[in-house]
C-alpha cells in the first residue's frame, strides 16, 4: 500500500441518497486524506447538508462510504436557535459532554477564549444571550471536547457578520494546525474555499467537480453549479 492510500481517512464511491423516490444526491465519489480541508460547495438544495448527515451515519445510503477505523468525528451544525429565555448556561451546556474542568478550559483556550476572566464570564452566560460569534465558538469548543481528529462543519459562519466570519475561519485554520485535524466544511464563500481548502467537492445533487480549487473551479464548473453568467475570479491563495 502506498503512502497516499495509507493516509486515506474517508473513501466514498458512488454514494446515492434518496428519500422515497426523491433522489437527493447521486453517484458521489471522492476521498479525504489526513490533514485535508475539504470544502463542499453548491447552490441551495444541492444536497450539501444531507451529505454531511450521511457521512455522520444518520441517513441511509447506497454505495460505499468507508471511514478509517480510528476516526473520531466532531460536528457543528448549520444553525441552532436558542431562545433568550433558555435556562441553560454555557458551563452546563459543555458539561453535558464533559465534566472535566481542565478539558473545558482547554477547549475554550483552543477557540480563543483564553483569559480566565473571559472564561468565567462566558461560562456563566446563558446560551440564548450569546452573540452569534460567541455561540459559534462555544459550539466549536463543544465539538472538540472529546478530542476528535476530524471536524465536520455545516456552514460554520451562518448568521455571523462579515468580520466575524474571517475570525471563525482563521480559528478553524489554527485548530487544524494545532490539533492536526482534518476538516470537511460547507461554504457558500468561494474566497474561503480558495484560501482555506486544499480540495473542493462541487455538487448539485450530482458531482460536478472534485479536486484542488485552483484547478477545478473554472467558469464552466461554476456555471454548472450556479447557472447563468457566474462571475469568476481566479485566486492564487496557496493552502498553508
Amino acid at each position: 500500500m502506498n503512502e497516499d492510500n495509507k493516509n486515506i481517512i474517508l473513501n466514498v464511491e458512488d454514494l446515492t441518497v434518496a428519500f422515497g423516490k426523491n433522489i437527493v444526491i447521486e453517484g458521489l465519489s471522492f476521498q479525504v486524506h489526513q490533514g485535508d480541508v475539504l470544502a463542499i460547495v453548491g447552490p441551495n438544495g444541492a444536497g450539501k447538508s444531507v451529505l454531511l448527515r450521511t457521512l455522520l451515519g444518520l441517513i441511509p445510503h447506497k454505495g460505499s462510504l468507508i471511514w478509517n477505523k480510528n476516526i473520531r468525528i466532531g460536528y457543528v451544525p448549520q444553525k441552532l436557535f436558542v431562545e433568550n429565555s433558555f435556562p441553560l448556561n454555557v458551563r452546563e451546556f459543555l458539561a453535558f459532554k464533559s465534566k472535566s474542568e481542565s478539558l473545558i478550559t482547554d477547549a475554550l483556550n483552543s477557540v480563543g477564549i483564553d483569559k480566565k476572566h473571559d472564561q468565567e464570564n462566558i461560562l456563566n452566560q446563558k446560551l440564548g444571550l450569546l452573540s452569534g460569534g460567541q455561540f459559534q465558538r462555544i459550539l466549536i469548543a463543544w465539538s472538540i471536547l472529546d478530542n476528535p481528529n476530524i471536524l465536520l462543519f455545516d456552514e460554520p459562519t451562518s448568521g455571523i457578520d462579515i468580520g466575524g466570519e474571517e475570525t471563525i475561519y482563521n480559528l478553524l485554520h489554527e485548530l487544524q494546525d494545532k490539533k492536526q485535524l482534518t476538516i470537511i466544511l460547507i461554504s457558500h464563500d468561494l474566497n474561503v474555499v480558495y484560501k482555506y481548502a486544499n480540495n473542493v467537492l462541487c455538487i448539485n445533487k450530482q458531482q460536478l467537480c472534485f479536486g484542488e480549487p485552483n484547478l477545478v473551479l473554472d467558469p464552466q464548473s461554476l456555471s454548472q453549479l450556479y447557472g447563468g453568467e457566474t462571475k469568476f475570479y481566479h485566486h492564487s491563495h496557496p493552502h498553508s
